[in-house]
């Protein structure tokens, strides 16, 4: 047993060790620290600290005139000028290839910059999930190019025409040891573009953009890839007769469309005719041939429900009484379904439907039409040409027994969406799922904002399982779905950003809905990777509102949950303050722990972005155990959406 002197001398070295990491921590202001407290310093060290501001660089750019392009240009402006002419919506980049970017940005292309090249790639594919036009994105040669493979990735997945350009150093590198920066980088894009190619003829520089732009503009969408050396990017050319192929756009590529085969066109009308319960699947190439108007004709004139399955959604709008799309249980009972614009195409038995459901397949690849599911008819024709031709063909027809089906189907769904909204808010301690899901809809769509107008970024993996349920698209372009048929981890507040750019601008799609704010949801794991382009949405002052659902882990820890060894490996620190990084980089925070907490923290947040037009991020703490069905019913469940094909299957 210890004796007094004994203690009292250990007494003394814990106090000393104590004073000694104090000072350790607090460094030269130890002094200050002990006469004023830890508490006083830092309130001192906030009253002292300098407001964000926006460089006056920014202002001063918009103001200055943009400066003539005319021949003699160099290689770069060559193919900006292309850029241009063809309407290329806006341009997202972070520092490096410059002349290309800067030949975009003085030619007058909305041109954004960001933080990391791949949040940058996502962007650019939001922005054309947004609009249904071309978006570009640049990456520096070597690292800067690498860290995009991902986002180009997503963008090939979700059939997006996305522009992406490169640097690449210079050809009289090749073959040398002068680092990554030299790498011929298009084998890193294979299979994960339309096309691709390497600059290296300057003379050329305005046939390639041709090559590119044919490729965007024409058939099935994907990203294309160039990579611009310096030989090729600075070349000077002192007039337009040193140009190969300098042609008008009118004259590279045609606008024409192909039309259906009337033979096809007759034959999928009398397979529709003879159907009990047909159904129309519409999906991305609906929208990117603007083909929703042809599809509404079609759909009420021969009363036929439709679901929709793709990158974005609300061509068909969720209030019509033959949307299908919150009717889960009904799709199984379709005996005819006609896939329309259905790029991403699934094997049997991925579909929702039954397996003698028959198909019929709109497509303008007819290299595709009966890969993966075998078809009945297969039209090959631009979506909208075809829509409005089957629209001629069919007689007015009357469905009433279906579409009842369909309407109880999702009345059933409703009922177990508000079930499950009524069992989360019984849990008092942090936010469920199902409680955030609601309550973002009700306000969004059952409040006071019109249904249609703010467009939704639909991010995160275990939350999109719940928000994907309540959330509906009421017009084309309204809800972007963030990972289709590619598991992209994190890329939400980049998709935020393309999104955002696409209604601050009002391109496309996003017309009639120009300077609204946008509404983004994301994970906790997913706001790692593209978190700190809040700092790019502050820095253009761009209104969206950023729901992060926190629940302190990787999605996957339920799997481990019962393995002390490996459980750390999905789990994060808990209780981390997202609202507080949010608000160090400009933007407005707050922090919600209970679910009554969550509606009046949404309406001040969507405040702020609509009256300041600066991000907003609502940090929601919920709870990793809400994951597990044991403990808390319903649990991590285990379809995305009530879709057919949205979201990996």
């Amino acid at each position: 047993m210890k004796n007094g002197s004994q203690r009292r001398t250990q007494k003394k070295v814990a106090e000393s060790r104590r004073l000694f990491m104090k000072k350790a921590v607090l460094g030269g202001a130890g002094a200050t620290a002990a006469a004023l407290g830890t508490g006083r310093i830092a309130a001192a060290a906030e009253e002292d600290a300098r407001p964000i501001t926006i460089p006056s660089e920014f202002e001063a750019a918009e103001r200055a005139p943009r400066p003539p392009v005319d021949f003699p240009m160099i290689g770069a402006q060559v193919f900006a000028r292309a850029c241009k002419e063809e309407g290329v919506g806006a341009l997202f980049c972070c520092p490096g290839n410059y002349l290309v970017v800067h030949a975009m940005a003085e030619l007058g292309i909305p041109t954004f910059s960001g933080r990391h090249e791949g949040s940058l790639c996502h962007a650019a594919d939001a922005f054309s999930r947004a609009t249904g036009e071309i978006a570009a994105t640049s990456g520096t040669e070597g690292p800067g190019f690498t860290d995009m493979i991902c986002g180009v990735a997503a963008a090939n997945a979700a059939r997006s025409p996305l522009l992406v350009v490169a640097s690449n150093s210079t050809i009289r590198g090749d073959d040398t040891e002068r680092g990554i920066q030299d790498a011929y980088q298009q084998p890193n894009t294979e299979g994960l573009r339309k096309y691709g190619k390497r600059l290296i003829t300057p003379e050329r520089t305005w046939e390639y953009a041709g090559y590119a732009f044919r490729q965007l503009k024409t058939g099935v969408p994907k990203p294309v890839h160039l990579d611009f050396p310096a030989e090729v990017a600075g070349a000077v050319f002192a007039d337009a007769s040193e140009l190969e192929y300098y042609y008008d756009k009118t004259r590279y590529r045609t606008e024409a469309k192909p039309h259906p085969d009337p033979k096809a066109i007759d034959a999928a009308a009398a397979l529709l005719q003879g159907a009990q319960r047909p159904i129309i699947v519409s999906s991305n190439g609906v929208f990117y041939h603007k083909a929703w108007k042809a599809l509404q004709r079609l759909a009420e004139k021969a009363q036929i429900p439709v679901v929709e399955s793709g990158a974005m959604k609300g061509q068909f709008p969720a209030d019509s009484p033959l949307s299908a799309d919150a009717a889960p249980g009904a799709l199984p009972s379709a005996d005819v379904v006609l896939l329309v614009g259905q790029y991403c195409m699934p094997t049997m038995g991925e579909f929702a439907f039954g397996p003698d459901a028959r198909y019929i397949r709109i497509d303008p690849a007819a290299e595709d039409i009966g890969r993966n599911l075998p078809i009945e008819v297969g039209i090959v024709s631009d979506e909208m040409v075809a829509l409005e031709a089957l629209a001629d063909a069919v007689p007015e027809q009357r469905h009433d027994p279906w579409v009842a089906e369909v309407a109880a189907a999702r009345q059933e769904f409703e009922a177990e969406n508000e079930q499950f909204y009524q069992t989360g808010l019984g849990y008092t301690d942090a936010v469920h799922p199902a409680v955030l899901g609601k309550e973002v809809a009700d306000f969004l769509h059952n409040g006071s904002l019109p249904r249609d107008r703010t467009t939704i970024i639909q991010g995160g993996y275990g939350i999109a399982r719940y928000t994907r349920r309540y959330l509906r698209g009421f017009r084309p372009g309204q809800i972007i779905n963030g990972a289709y048929q590619y598991g992209a981890i994190g890329p939400d507040v980049g998709y935020a950003l393309g999104a955002a750019v696409a209604v601050q601008q009002g391109v496309g799609a996003q017309a009639d809905y120009k300077g609204h704010p946008v509404v983004a949801i994301t994970g906790d794991g997913g706001i790692g990777y593209s978190g700190m382009e809040i700092e790019t949405l502050s820095k253009y002052r761009l209104p969206v509102v950023l729901i992060v659902y926190n629940n302190n882990a990787w999605g996957t820890w339920t799997g481990q949950r019962n393995n002390a060894v490996s459980l750390p490996i999905h789990l994060f620190q808990e209780n981390v303050r997202y609202d507080k990084m949010g608000e160090a980089l400009g933007a407005h925070g707050e922090y919600v722990t209970r679910s009554a907490e969550f509606k009046p923290a949404l309406e001040r947040a969507y405040q702020v972005a609509l009256d300041e037009s600066r991000p907003a991020v609502i940090n929601v703490q919920a709870k990793k155990e809400f994951w597990l069905r044991d403990q808390y019913p319903p649990g991590f469940l285990g379809k995305v959406e009530p879709g057919v094909m949205s979201y990996n299957h």
